[in-house]
């Protein structure tokens, strides 16, 4: 319905099942797969997708981060991965790398083995701290 009926073609449906995490959103600051989610169970929630996150300035941060980490190979992830580590970041600004690999768990990526997305969140997140500043 997001992609079809709503226009928003960042969401990409990779395996219907919510294991692939390529169709993630934000519900109610809460990640969550939509390719699974009946639209009726949003009725009345806060719900956030890649075109709203991405024109944000911490949205833009972590597009760029992943960019400059060579996190980006595909692409077919980074949506949903962009999403997931918008919500992270949220939560915890200033992440380890396991609570980094623990964020984006439920992001399947088969392209770069993830460091290179770590790193980019790493830079992001020291980005945005030495903003703050």
């Amino acid at each position: 319905m997001l992609r079809e009926d709503c226009g928003l073609t960042a969401i990409k449906e990779g395996c219907g099942e919510g294991e692939c995490g390529a169709c993630s959103i934000i519900i109610d600051g809460r990640v969550v797969d939509s390719c699974i989610l009946p639209a009726g169970a949003v009725e009345g929630c806060t719900v956030e997708t890649l075109e709203y996150i991405r024109e944000t300035p911490r949205g833009r941060a972590v597009v760029d981060g992943l960019a400059e980490g060579g996190g980006v190979q595909c692409g077919f992830c980074t949506p949903g991965m962009t999403v997931a580590i918008e919500a992270l970041l949220r939560h915890n600004p200033a992440p380890s790398e396991h609570e980094i690999r623990d964020g984006i768990s439920g992001n399947l990526c088969r392209c770069t083995g993830y460091q290179q997305i770590v790193e980019g969140v790493q830079r992001t997140a020291e980005a945005l701290q030495e903003r703050e500043k």
